[in-house]
């Protein structure tokens, strides 16, 4: 038997990157999935390229926006009947300096990835606390450990995600529900590869094993704590940087 095998998954942010290979993986072990994308047309065909209704259902979704993100969780409720993974991995970047950055710029970053991930952490609480069981897994990134020139935003909401992560695991352990976040390093991406190849290079050489992550190898990890292989595990953020910033 799969991982995953009758169990439904939510995925914001899950039309492209890192949310699509997550819903790919999950979709291989067994689960269906609904994926949550503020571009309906791109998450429609996300999830016909997973084969479609009988596995996989779109849904526009605006994290930011309560209402839409429990509307996400109820359409996977009474599509698929449950809810077993929530994955919030929906997020935007705004980079500039300290001195350039707007405060739209600002509260736009910390909107979608902070009360984004809140929003989609307490509609899915509210679900798998009736059941008594559930995987919550958070994206933060390995910025929200070091920080990175330029994005002040992307770095505080990232780090506020893993003591949102940590402070929803205590809360919610008693229920058997289980909430861990990943920290992704530099994973290669539409978004990392349109870098300028000396920037790429120079993030590549900060890596110990001497290249960038897949998306594939996040998917993993999301898999293992989605799945009961971590099912002594809440409270935890895994990184998956190649030994970056150790």
């Amino acid at each position: 038997m799969s991982l995953l095998t009758g169990q439904t998954a939510v995925v914001t942010g899950g039309a492209q990157g890192l949310g699509f290979a997550i819903a790919q993986r999950f979709v291989a072990e067994g689960a269906r999935v609904v994926l949550g994308d503020v571009n309906l047309e791109a998450t429609q065909a996300a999830a016909g390229q997973l084969g479609g209704d009988d596995v996989a259902r779109a849904v526009r979704c605006d994290v930011t926006n309560v209402e839409q993100v429990d509307a996400l969780v109820a359409a996977a409720v009474d599509g698929f009947g449950g809810l077993d993974v929530m994955v919030n991995n929906a997020g935007i970047t705004r980079d500039a300096t300290l001195r350039k950055m707007t405060e739209e710029q600002f509260d736009q970053v910390i909107s979608v990835h902070l009360k984004g991930t809140w929003n989609g952490l307490r509609s899915a609480a509210a679900v798998m606390r009736e059941n008594k069981s559930g995987a919550i897994v958070n994206m933060s990134s390995i910025s929200g450990k070091v920080g990175m020139v330029g994005q002040t935003n992307y770095s505080a909401a990232k780090a506020g995600i893993v003591g949102m992560t940590k402070a929803a695991a205590k809360e919610l352990a008693y229920l058997g529900v289980r909430v861990n976040a990943i920290q992704p390093g530099l994973i290669r991406s539409a978004m990392t590869e349109a870098m300028p190849q000396r920037i790429w290079d120079s993030k590549v050489a900060e890596v110990p094993l001497g290249r960038a992550g897949e998306p594939d190898e996040v998917a993993n990890v999301a898999l293992f704590l989605a799945s009961n292989l971590s099912s002594y595990m809440t409270g935890t953020v895994m990184e998956v940087t190649g030994g970056r910033h150790l």
